[in-house]
């Protein structure tokens, strides 16, 4: 393996290359009129996976399609099954970009693009990792099976279906991601625990147009209003959800995890900073580590009612919209939570407006035990590829999909996240620090090696 590696680090400039092609294209799932783009993208990463010696294929489905490619030349080796997506999130506001957005731009050690650590960078990596070492040899020490989709972006919603259909294939012994981050630069990391989700959409209607706020002001209900003083009393004003029931099953941290999380190397007045912010803001009683890794979370994501063009416009709304989420951690459960929360909007709605309650999304909280021989593989193979050895954090957001192999297939994931907590994910100048997707090439070919080296410690 030291001969592949050693490949491997001569072939960077090709890697970047490949890497800057695949940005290219648009493959913003959310966009119908990229919908060809998207296909685009997902044909470019099953060619590439068939030139790394993959049997690989596109399947349908009722959305975008998905990405298969399999060796399982390995007999009697365990399967590693490796997740990724190939599409992005929209670009806008594109005019917050100091390039174009698909206009790959290196700025120092940094590649510039959207999808460059989100997750296009990511996927590469394990792609030229794994693949280097099939192409430089000719087979691999361990099964290998990639599934890579392109609606995570909107949700996964064709996703779980294609693993239940498909669920003896893409049986394994364990799952691989990379689509997370290390806890900050030259400090690697393994993401052990990821935040469920249940994303909301209430609507309230009031009157059966709007109104003039002087004529009917004081006789009619403002469901804006409404809506305003329904979404305050979830919270108090430390951040604790008020909802009853909420907080039942939440599993707390033990004295041990919160020794383990207070030890990071966190800079707190470094964060405030970044964010333009004077102080912060959650749950009294915790670090923001553990607020943002560890307890529940209530947060409004966008509202609309009335008027909000140029200028003024005295109405009294006729409707008015919130689209909240509640992040979830081990051991809450997202159909319990969506019920209480609905139940509850239901009690305090007054008679005065129609409460309509839609669930767009959501996942189930994940936690990979500390013990996993899965992890402790990862673990001696990012300290070969970086350097260093990786510290184990959790992630305040989600990645349905672990739930989902959990749930059907029956195994664990690693998450082994190679981008930094800066790259601007989901926002403009998105970026992937080039030195890190060298090193997570590297990364990829060691995890094979440790991986086998699990099954047999002798070899």
């Amino acid at each position: 393996m030291n001969e592949v590696v050693q490949k491997l680090a001569e072939q960077k400039a090709e890697h970047v290359a490949r890497l800057e092609e695949w940005l290219r294209i648009p493959s913003v799932s959310t966009d119908s009129a990229r919908k060809e783009d998207v296909r685009k993208a997902g044909e470019w990463v099953r060619d590439e996976l068939s030139w790394a010696g993959f049997e690989t294929r596109i399947e349908e489905t009722a959305g975008h399609p998905v990405v298969v490619a399999k060796w399982h030349g390995a007999r009697g080796a365990p399967t590693v099954l490796v997740y990724g997506h190939y599409d992005v999130q929209p670009p806008e506001p594109l005019d917050l970009w100091r390039h174009g957005p698909f206009e790959p731009t290196v700025e120092g050690d940094n590649l510039i693009a959207r999808g460059a650590t989100d997750d296009k960078g990511q996927v590469l990596a394990l792609i030229r990792g794994i693949g280097g070492v099939l192409r430089e040899k000719g087979s691999l020490p361990i099964n290998v099976t990639f599934l890579v989709e392109g609606e995570e972006e909107i949700g996964s919603p064709n996703l779980t279906p294609f693993i239940e259909a498909h669920a003896e294939e893409l049986s394994a012994d364990v799952a691989l991601i990379s689509d997370t981050s290390q806890f900050a630069p030259g400090v690697p990391a393994l993401t052990i625990g990821l935040k469920g989700l249940v994303y909301l959409q209430v609507e309230l209607v009031g009157p059966n147009r709007d109104l003039h706020s002087g004529s009917f002001g004081g006789a009619v209900a403002n469901p804006g209003n409404v809506l305003a003083t329904m979404l305050a009393s979830l919270k108090d004003s430390e951040g604790r959800v008020l909802i009853p029931g909420f907080y039942d099953d939440v599993r707390d941290l033990s004295e041990a995890e919160r020794a383990e999380i207070a030890a990071l190397p966190f800079d707190e007045a470094g964060f405030c900073r970044d964010l333009e912010l004077e102080h912060l803001h959650g749950e009294k009683g915790y670090s923001t580590l553990e607020r943002k890794w560890a307890r529940p979370t209530l947060d409004v994501n966008g509202m609309l009612c009335g008027w909000t063009g140029e200028g003024a416009k005295t109405v009294l709304p006729s409707k008015a919209m919130a689209k909240f989420s509640m992040r979830l951690v081990p051991d809450q459960d997202s159909e319990t939570i969506r019920r209480q929360v609905t139940d509850h909007l239901r009690r305090i709605c007054p008679p005065t407006c129609k409460l309509t309650v839609h669930c767009d999304h959501g996942a189930e909280p994940v936690l990979v035990e500390r013990t996993s021989p899965w992890l402790v593989a990862a673990e001696r193979a990012v300290e070969k590829g970086f350097g260093t050895k990786p510290v184990y954090i959790r992630e305040g957001g989600s990645i349905p999909v672990v739930s989902e192999f959990k749930k059907i297939l029956g195994i664990d994931t690693i998450l082994l996240g190679t981008g930094l907590p800066d790259d601007n994910a989901h926002s403009p100048n998105e970026k992937f620090c080039l030195s890190d997707f060298q090193r997570a090439i590297e990364t990829a070919a060691w995890l094979l090696d440790e991986m086998i080296r699990m099954e047999n410690p002798d070899r």
